[in-house]
């Protein structure tokens, strides 16, 4: 499975130029409001340091990382809910993604003008969500006039799915993201078909100047969205868009030289992007061998029949048994071999849940 990520926030946030220091894609980053109409859509591979340990162990003829998905979104201003600014078009977008990338901007430039005149982050945050609100707020209203008429007629499945819309329509008018209202599991299930816009995880980028990514300088803004992020329940993390567009060209080997430079401890995009994948509380395994050596994407808790089937549905409906070690213990070991002779591959059957890390060989039979 794959991650899709919408990244959304105001005009001239630094959407593009951080979608485009991601998918190194030369999309446009102008200093005008929706100069995005089409979303732009990037695949970017997921950085993983222990597929390549993998790699210098198994000697393969092919190395496959895992990927994610990006979706560079047009700017949304207020009243986007009711069409203002294309929004109608551009809130659309979102329905597809499962997490919402919100770059907030943070930093001063006399050359890209701000569409609320100044920085703001928390006013910024309020007119985006605000929107996404509105308009899903418009959808229930829409879905329960069904409700009510299915209802009525003795449908068992509209008055259970009626008794939720019951529920989260005050919560939504009282300005709470479906995303934060609690639910039950079954309740949560039966609004997730309607891809309501604030029940998706949000993942808050403060867009920051140079020189307070430079000088670990944390200005008032940050910490008031820090803060802000922390009393929602959300991640929160910061990145200068500028300076990685000039650090995302480079050849890799030169990247490490540009980061001891600047005294930075890694990439603000792998950061981004490992943030991104921990929002849906995903994790990776790996299989390896001469021929491939490949990481895999799955929901943390995921059986090991159903980790075969992102494979292939054969080896979930045929799965017998799999060989799991942990990709730590092969590093350290230097072998596969090793490891085996240490007796640390281990046998396990249909209720082994996947640990992050972990290297499987699956044995099936159809």
């Amino acid at each position: 499975m794959g991650l899709k990520a919408g990244i959304i926030g105001l005009p001239n946030a630094g959407k593009s130029t951080i979608f485009n220091a991601l998918t190194q894609s030369g999309i446009p980053a102008e200093s005008y409001p929706f100069c995005t109409i089409d979303p732009n859509v990037g695949i970017v591979n997921v950085p993983d340091f222990r597929l390549y340990k993998l790699a210098d162990i198994f000697n393969p003829e092919k190395i496959t990382p895992t990927t994610m998905e990006f979706l560079d979104i047009a700017g949304l201003v207020k009243g986007a809910s009711h069409g203002e600014g294309l929004g109608n078009q551009f809130l659309s977008h979102i329905r597809d993604v499962d997490a919402v990338i919100h770059v907030v901007r943070l930093f001063e430039d006399e050359n890209v003008s701000h569409v609320e005149g100044s920085l703001d982050p928390i006013r910024d945050i309020e007119i985006v969500e605000t929107e996404l609100l509105l308009r899903d707020i418009a959808s229930v209203d829409k879905r329960m006039e069904k409700l009510i008429k299915t209802s009525r007629i003795g449908d068992k499945e509209s008055n259970i799915d009626l008794a939720v819309m019951e529920i989260i329509l005050p919560k939504m008018n009282d300005g709470i993201m479906v995303h934060d209202i609690k639910l039950e599991k079954d309740q949560r299930r039966r609004i997730y078909q309607m891809a309501l816009l604030t029940a998706k995880p949000t993942l808050y980028v403060a867009n920051v100047d140079e020189d307070e990514i430079l000088t670990e300088n944390r200005g008032e803004n940050i910490l008031k969205l820090s803060t802000f992020a922390e009393k929602r329940g959300n991640a929160a993390i910061r990145l200068c868009g500028n300076l990685e567009a000039e650090i995302a060209p480079l050849p890799d080997k030169e990247k490490p030289a540009f980061l001891l430079e600047y005294n930075l401890p890694e990439i603000g995009l792998d950061k981004l992007i490992h943030a991104s994948y921990s929002l849906l509380g995903l994790e990776t395994f790996f299989t390896g061998g001469d021929r491939q050596v490949r990481a895999w994407t799955i929901k943390k808790n995921t059986s090991a029949p159903c980790a075969a089937g992102e494979i292939h549905t054969d080896m979930e409906r045929g799965f017998i048994k799999a060989e799991v070690y942990s990709c730590d213990e092969l590093i350290s070991a230097g072998s596969e071999l090793a490891l085996r002779e240490a007796g640390k591959i281990r046998q396990e059957g249909k209720n082994y849940t996947i640990q992050d890390g972990d290297v499987i060989f699956f044995k099936f039979n159809v």
